[in-house]
């Protein structure tokens, strides 16, 4: 048995802030401000894993009311999504994320954000896509006042 899920997640971008993208540090004039370390791409990929089983979302499992996750690495969030996918009988896939944003470029870091997520997720990195976009200088991410991203993940059962 096979199953999809599909997320999302924004942030605004503001100065003072680390921009982190993948599980990756990316060099920018401006960070994406959120409770944990606003990683957008690995938030909108733990929604889609956590859909694709009916596990709610991201803010259910890790809320910004919660002191425990101020300022947490959302790697540690990814980790512990699969294994709350582990616990219920499923794997991970596949995982295909798209990245919106105008600045900076996004594909000399794609490397590294698949090295990072792969292991994560319990994949090889061939099983991690991950694709990036502008928003042709349309909208709030177009005057690059927020970043995106939206993820599709298949789960598998493991029994």
């Amino acid at each position: 048995m096979v199953r999809v899920g599909f997320g999302y997640d924004v942030h605004r971008l503001v100065e003072g802030r680390e921009l982190w993208l993948g599980g990756v540090l990316i060099p920018h004039t401006v960070g994406a401000l959120g409770h944990s370390d606003a990683d957008v791409l690995l938030h909108a990929v733990c929604d889609a894993l956590l859909g694709a089983v009916a596990l709610g979302d991201i803010g259910f499992h890790f809320p910004d009311t919660d002191a425990r996750w101020k300022g947490a690495d959302s790697k540690v969030l990814l980790k512990a999504v699969v294994g709350l996918l582990h616990e219920r009988g499923w794997q991970v896939g596949n995982v295909d994320a798209t990245l919106v944003l105008e600045r900076p470029k996004i594909m000399p870091h794609v490397p590294a954000m698949r090295a990072v997520m792969a292991p994560l997720l319990g994949v090889a990195e061939d099983a991690v896509s991950i694709k990036a976009t502008t928003n042709e200088k349309v909208g709030f991410v177009g005057r690059e006042e927020g970043v995106c991203a939206y993820a599709v993940a298949l789960v598998q059962r493991t029994a």
